[in-house]
Order: structure tokens, then sequence, then C-alpha cells
């Protein structure tokens, strides 16, 4: 996904303060954005955009645009004589070219998973720290009693050691969100194994738009979403206030028929807070029986 100059001066003018006409910023750039509760379509009928996370734009298109100065980014698309090396100095991508270097998706064990790659058996056991690419990913199989869990946050994803006792009743191989190019990759791959997906992500409005809107829109029936046993508990005493207040909802709630779901968003809703999904590493480190197993879990599947 590519940033245009006219969605990038768009960009500026929402860091800017201004709330522009959804007529003049229609993309998927700015499609992504709503997704991720860092613009919001405003007004009874949604005519306006309004920037809610100013951190979260920048994090955004450092990460998935590779654009770490936005101003200096639109003076290079405006500057015909702007030399390849100026340009690669704003974004990586100096060709401006829509192939990516790598199809795929990164995956994480705690366990040692059969699978199959190119029509070869190889067994899944990356060594703490590190993890295992999936490029091939369309002759890339795994046993179907094994639970493809989804990972929001990359910290969660990388230390899935010390979050075990989440997932001690089924056998999980773990799929990081980012990097999120990557995305599109595994939905495919998803779709076309029997496996089921789990989704584990923050537990905010913000968490649960993102799996309604990027995974359980293509998955529906196989797709669920992580709900720790204690999140009543959790949510109360550890919730943030900060997190509810800036998050809108960006999914029809009179679509969702997860009705496990809907009691988790009224739980929210009343207790008007957001829990990162980062707490569940603390709480692990923090008290070493939980990591032992004595906090179980349970996927919500209507």
């Amino acid at each position: 996904m590519k940033l245009p100059l006219k969605i990038a001066k768009v960009l500026v003018r929402l860091i800017n303060g201004e709330s522009i006409p959804n007529s003049l910023s229609k993309g998927k750039v700015i499609d992504e954005l709503v997704s991720e509760n860092i613009i919001y379509r405003k007004g009874k009928h949604k005519k306006y955009l309004e920037l809610i996370n100013k951190s979260g734009l920048q994090n955004y298109l450092e990460n998935q645009l590779q654009i770490n100065d936005l101003n200096k980014y639109i003076s290079a698309l405006e500057n015909e004589h702007s030399t390849r090396s100026e340009f690669v100095k704003i974004t990586t991508d100096s060709k401006k070219s829509k192939e990516r270097a790598f199809k795929g998706f990164l995956v994480n064990s705690y366990d040692s998973i059969k699978a199959e790659l190119n029509n070869e058996n190889i067994t899944l056991n990356p060594p703490k720290g590190s993890f295992v690419f999936i490029h091939d990913y369309e002759s890339f199989q795994v046993p179907k009693e094994i639970t493809i869990v989804g990972v929001e946050n990359t910290k969660n994803f990388s230390q899935i050691y010390e979050q075990q006792y989440l997932f001690k009743n089924i056998n999980p191989l773990f799929i990081s969100r980012y990097p999120q190019n990557q995305n599109k990759d595994f939905i495919t791959w998803m779709k076309s194994i029997p496996n089921n997906y789990l989704h584990f992500g923050d537990f905010d409005i913000a968490g649960i738009g993102i799996y309604l809107n990027e995974y359980k829109k293509h998955l529906h029936g196989k797709a669920s979403f992580f709900i720790p046993e204690n999140i009543k508990s959790d949510l109360k005493t550890n919730g943030n206030r900060e997190r509810f207040d800036s998050q809108k909802i960006n999914f029809n709630l009179n679509k969702l028929q997860e009705t496990k779901l809907l009691d988790l968003i009224k739980l929210i809703q009343i207790e008007k807070k957001g829990l990162d999904q980062e707490y569940y590493i603390q709480n692990a480190n923090s008290d070493p029986q939980k990591a032992s197993g004595s906090r179980s879990r349970y996927c919500l599947r209507d």
C-alpha cells in the first residue's frame, strides 16, 4: 500500500487539527487508518474525518509505509528533480514499486509443531527470541487440530513463552499481525486450511474493530475472539480510561451476532476502560504461578 500525494496532504491537514470532508479523502490508506481507530469518521452521516490518535498515525507511517517525515515525503513527490538517493532518505520505497520483496508471514511457537512445506515435512520449533518466516505459504500445512492464533501486538508475539498459561487448553501456532502488508497473505492461507482462528488482541474497542474488520469478515464462523477468564476483574482493576475515551466504534453493532463478544463490548462501555494485551505478559512475569497454568482461557465462538 502506497501513500498518494493527495492523501499525504490530507494527513498533514488532519495533524494540524482540521476536519476534512470524507469526499476529499477516499482511499485504502484512509480506510486502513479508520479501521485502526487512528482517524474517525464523524457526523451523523460520517461526512468528515478527524484525527484522534496523532502518535498512532506517526507509528503507522513509519512502520507500514516507511515514511519518517511526512512533509519531506510530500516535498519529494512534488519535486520532479528529486533523486532516488534523496527520496530513499524519506522512504525505503526507492523504486515506488508495488512489488513486495517478500510474501508470507511470521510464525512462532513455544511447542514443536510438525508441518509441511513444499511437500516436505518440517518441524516448527523456533528458539526463544527468534521466529520463522513462511514464504511459500501456499504449500504450508499444519495439523488440523492446531489452532492458529493471530497476535495483534508485536511484543506479545515476541514473548509468547511468558503467555503459555493463557493457551494451555489448545495447541497454538502464533501468527504476527505485523508487518501488516503481509496480512493479506495470511488471510489467503487461512481461508485455504480447515484450522480454526483465534484472535488475540487488545481488549478495547480498537482491538475488537481490528478483529471484525480484518479477520472475522473474511474467516466468518471459523474465527473467534480470545478472552481471558478473568477479563472482568482485570479490566476493572487494570484498564485504562484514556484508551476508552480516545476510541470510537468503527463497526456495525447491529450486525454483530457473537453474543459473548457483545458482552465484552458492554463490559468495556460500563467500565469505560480498555486493557492492553501486554498486561498479560506483565501479569505472567509478576506472578510465576500464573505462568505455570493457574489461569485458563476460553474463546468466543457462537
